[in-house]
Order: C-alpha cells, then sequence, then structure tokens
C-alpha cells in the first residue's frame, strides 16, 4: 500500500522503523522543524527525521503540515498513518485522506497529549494501544484496531513506552494488511492533560503510592522533583517506617526517606540540582540533609 508518515516523536519514531520494514514503507515522511534543544540552544531534528533520513526516506519538516499539501497530493498516498506530531491536522488534509492515528491508550481513556503518564499516575492496571480514523474531535475518531498490555509496578515511562511502541508499530502494520472495519469509542472518556511544571512536583499532601507512581511516570523523559528541587529518579514506598514530616527528607540507616501523607517515600535514585544522577546512599554522604 502506497503511504505517507506523519510524527514526531521517539515513540513515532519506533513506529516509524516497523512501517519502514514492511510492504507499506511510506514514500514521504512529515515531521516538524528542528528546535533548540540543550544549554547551547543548538538545533536538533525530531527523533522521526533522524530516523527517515537513516531509512532514506523523502523528508519534510513544514512549519506547518498544509505547507506539506502540494507533495502529498502528488503522493496521493491510500493511506497517511500519524503518530505522536503533536500538532493539529486541518482542512484539507484531514478530508482529503484516509488517516490512521496510532495513539498509546485504550480508547477512549486517556485521549490526549500524555496518556501514558497519566495511566502510571493514575493507577491503572493496564495500557494499550489503539488505531483510529482522524477526525477534528481530539482522539475522538473510530478504532480498527487495539491491543493491551499491562502495567507493571516497575513500569517507567521509558520501559511502558517501548513496550507500547513495539506494539504499535505491528498493530499499524497488521492494519495496513488487511481491509480496515471501524467501529465507534465506546465507554466513559477520560482525558490525558499535558504534564505541567505543576505535575512534576512531589507534593506532600500525596501519598507515598501515589508519588511513586509520579517518579515513575515522568522517568525519564521529564523528571519529578522535590519542592526544593531535588529531582528523583526512582523511589518506592517506605512502609512501617515512622512518619516523616510532611515534604521533610530524613535520613534512617543510610536510607533516604521523604515524608507524604502516611507512609514515607524512600528515595533510591535522586539528582541534586547542578548535579548528577546518584544512588540515594551516594547523595546521603555527600549532601547535608
Amino acid at each position: 500500500m502506497r503511504t505517507a508518515y506523519i510524527g514526531t516523536a521517539p515513540f513515532a519514531a519506533t513506529v516509524l522503523e516497523a512501517l519502514a520494514s514492511s510492504p507499506h514503507r511510506p514514500a514521504l515522511v512529515i515531521t516538524r522543524p528542528p528546535r533548540p534543544r540543550g544549554r547551547g540552544r543548538r538545533l536538533e531534528p525530531t527523533a522521526v527525521a533522524s530516523t527517515a533520513e537513516r531509512l532514506g526516506i523523502e523528508l519534510r519538516a513544514p512549519g506547518r503540515l498544509n505547507e506539506a499539501a502540494a507533495e502529498l497530493a502528488a503522493l496521493r498516498p491510500e493511506a497517511i498513518c500519524l503518530c505522536a506530531y503533536g500538532a493539529l491536522v486541518r482542512e484539507p488534509i484531514l478530508s482529503d485522506y484516509e488517516i490512521l492515528n496510532v495513539h498509546p491508550s485504550l480508547l477512549p481513556r486517556w485521549r490526549g497529549a500524555a496518556p501514558i503518564e497519566r495511566a502510571i499516575i493514575a493507577g491503572d492496571a493496564e495500557s494499550g494501544v489503539s488505531i483510529m480514523r482522524l477526525v477534528a474531535e481530539l482522539d475522538a475518531g473510530a478504532v480498527c484496531a487495539s491491543a493491551s498490555t499491562p502495567i507493571g509496578g516497575d513500569d517507567d515511562y521509558g520501559l511502558l513506552a517501548g513496550r507500547l511502541a513495539a506494539i504499535a508499530g505491528r498493530l499499524l502494520v497488521a492494519a495496513l494488511d488487511r481491509p480496515r472495519s471501524f467501529a465507534e469509542q465506546v465507554g466513559e472518556v477520560s482525558y490525558a492533560e499535558k504534564i505541567t511544571a505543576e505535575d512534576r512536583i512531589l507534593d506532600p499532601a500525596k501519598s507515598a503510592v501515589e508519588l511513586e507512581r509520579i517518579v515513575r511516570a515522568l522517568h525519564p523523559h521529564i523528571g519529578a522533583r522535590t519542592p526544593s528541587g531535588l529531582a528523583v529518579a526512582k523511589a518506592q514506598v517506605a512502609v512501617r517506617e515512622p512518619a516523616v514530616a510532611a515534604g521533610e527528607l530524613a535520613v534512617r540507616d543510610g536510607r533516604l526517606l521523604y515524608g507524604a501523607a502516611g507512609d514515607p517515600l524512600e528515595l533510591l535514585r535522586v539528582k541534586p540540582a547542578g548535579g548528577r544522577e546518584m544512588d540515594a546512599a551516594a547523595f546521603v554522604r555527600g549532601h547535608a540533609v
């Protein structure tokens, strides 16, 4: 099948790899323009751009998607595959083509920008991938394929997103391999709002169970931190430990604890401001708590 692919994020780059190795290898990839990153603010291409260039696929990175309308019209794709693009698809492209949107959740749960993070934070037992028809309403299109995976107690964003991206690649290729039958979404709708700076703060009014989920949900791409600015990469609930005052750090037998509602949270790996990530034991030896 003649296809084009639209995407930006590392998740989308993994899906592109699977699509490119299938009979539906895209003839054109469209992504977002390079953005300044890091301390030097150097322009860096998106993960999808780097993958497309490595695979030798024609690439466009327009400021707006409709700027690539002429290239799409010349290609006449039988289907456009879209994944984690990060911008709206508007008319006329929205109506001119069959657009299959790859979304990492079991729709209609977790429509929106941060479905993987929100599923972990909420304590969901499972997540998954849905292939849906792109429509104007956010992630509301009819679904032609889906697959699920359990969310384990050790799953952070990196592990779960990697597993979901592999599932998504296989599911998308399978959806293109056969005639597609679409079914409208059924069930309660929930929205995965974009992660904000406030979401990153480990609020001591929350329980240690909730805070541990936040740490996992934001690692390694965003990062959680205490109100004092200590970044937390890994943590666990410290059961049967004496209480620690809410929001305070305490050292008990060489362990670093953070006060929360109920049981404290044990910080296992941390990163002080301006420093490197380290085990909590190393942090305790080198820093006053």
